[in-house]
């Protein structure tokens, strides 16, 4: 009886993986093409012959209330000077980044079939890291001095939980989140729940349109800190449940489970310190995971599902 078991396993184990192979090949035959433009670097680069056409080229990137003479002193101003050589150095070749992004529009046409791929431009913000990305229906624009390695010195006044995606890998990450953004449907968030299921259903987004990164990227997390949220799952769980924070319309609670930081506030001297931020993200992000395993939904229909929704249909038992 063992060895049938094991047969079978072994079978269904094969089947889905040529299923797998067969759909990332269906993906990657819709053959997106872009093409990243550099305006960081025309701006660096441009004179006061240039600007008027970089202007005409780019009328969202120039406030009309400031005149030529004003873009012309901020691309001499010696700190932007040292931003632009920083990124320029960093990002001296685009390509594997470039890649990484066709492959998410691959993925997001095949799934939301009315996306049409936007321009994707690249700038400078003077390290505004909340704003590296910013999406609409007709461009993406990535803030590259965001993204120059979580040790740049210029990050060195940065909480290192916020320095540590500051890198070139999470840029096709934060690009996947802001779209998830635009695709999730929910109520107002009112209880720790809805928190919960609202970025379970971002990094479960991110699972599906951006395989070809680690689970630990997805979720912003180094391996450890992933290994330590499997690994103390049930425990998680059982406190939340435990304590009735599920359902709990306490303003505190995202500030302590959900919003990124350097530990998740469980109040437990003998835990708080080893744990990740954010880990009612990462039991969010099971549930719906447990939820998408459980029922015949597609990723669009749950995108849109009520947190109720989710969790009434789903049999989530915490790994141990």
């Amino acid at each position: 009886m063992k060895k049938i078991i094991l047969l079978i396993g072994i079978v269904l184990i094969i089947t889905s993986c040529k299923r797998d192979n067969a759909l990332q090949k269906s993906i990657a035959e819709i053959n997106t093409d872009i093409t990243v433009e550099r305006f960081d670097r025309f701006f660096a680069e441009a004179t006061s012959e240039d600007l008027p056409k970089l202007k005409q080229a780019y009328p969202f990137m120039f406030s009309e209330k400031y005149s030529d003479s004003f873009w012309l002193a901020k691309k001499a101003d010696t700190l932007q000077i040292q931003l632009f050589n920083e990124v320029d150095k960093t990002f001296t070749a685009f390509e594997a980044i470039e890649t990484e992004i066709e492959s998410l529009f691959n993925h997001l046409k095949y799934y939301f079939p009315e996306f049409n791929p936007p321009r994707i431009i690249t700038v400078t913000n003077d390290v505004r890291y909340r704003n590296k990305v910013i999406v609409t229906d007709t461009i993406a624009v990535i803030a590259l001095d965001n993204y120059l390695g979580s040790d740049h010195k210029f990050y060195k006044n940065i909480h290192k939980y916020i320095r540590a995606n500051l890198t070139k890998e999470q840029i096709v990450v934060d690009l996947a989140g802001e779209y998830a953004k635009k695709y999730i449907y929910q109520q107002p968030n009112k209880t720790l729940l809805d928190e919960m299921i609202y970025f379970g259903k971002q990094l479960y987004f991110k699972d599906v349109v951006i395989p070809f990164k680690t689970e630990a990227e997805r979720i912003g997390y180094s391996q450890d800190q992933l290994n330590w949220a499997i690994a103390n799952e049930s425990y998680i769980w059982r406190y939340f449940v435990d304590r009735e924070l599920l359902f709990s319309t306490d303003s505190k609670l995202p500030s302590r489970f959900i919003n990124p930081a350097p530990f998740t506030k469980f109040y437990l001297e003998e835990i708080d310190a080893d744990s990740p931020g954010r880990l009612g993200q990462y039991i969010g992000w099971q549930i719906v995971c447990a939820y998408m395993k459980q029922n015949d939904v597609s990723l669009k229909d749950m995108l849109i599902k009520s947190t109720e929704d989710i969790f009434n249909n789903t049999k989530f038992k915490p790994r141990k």
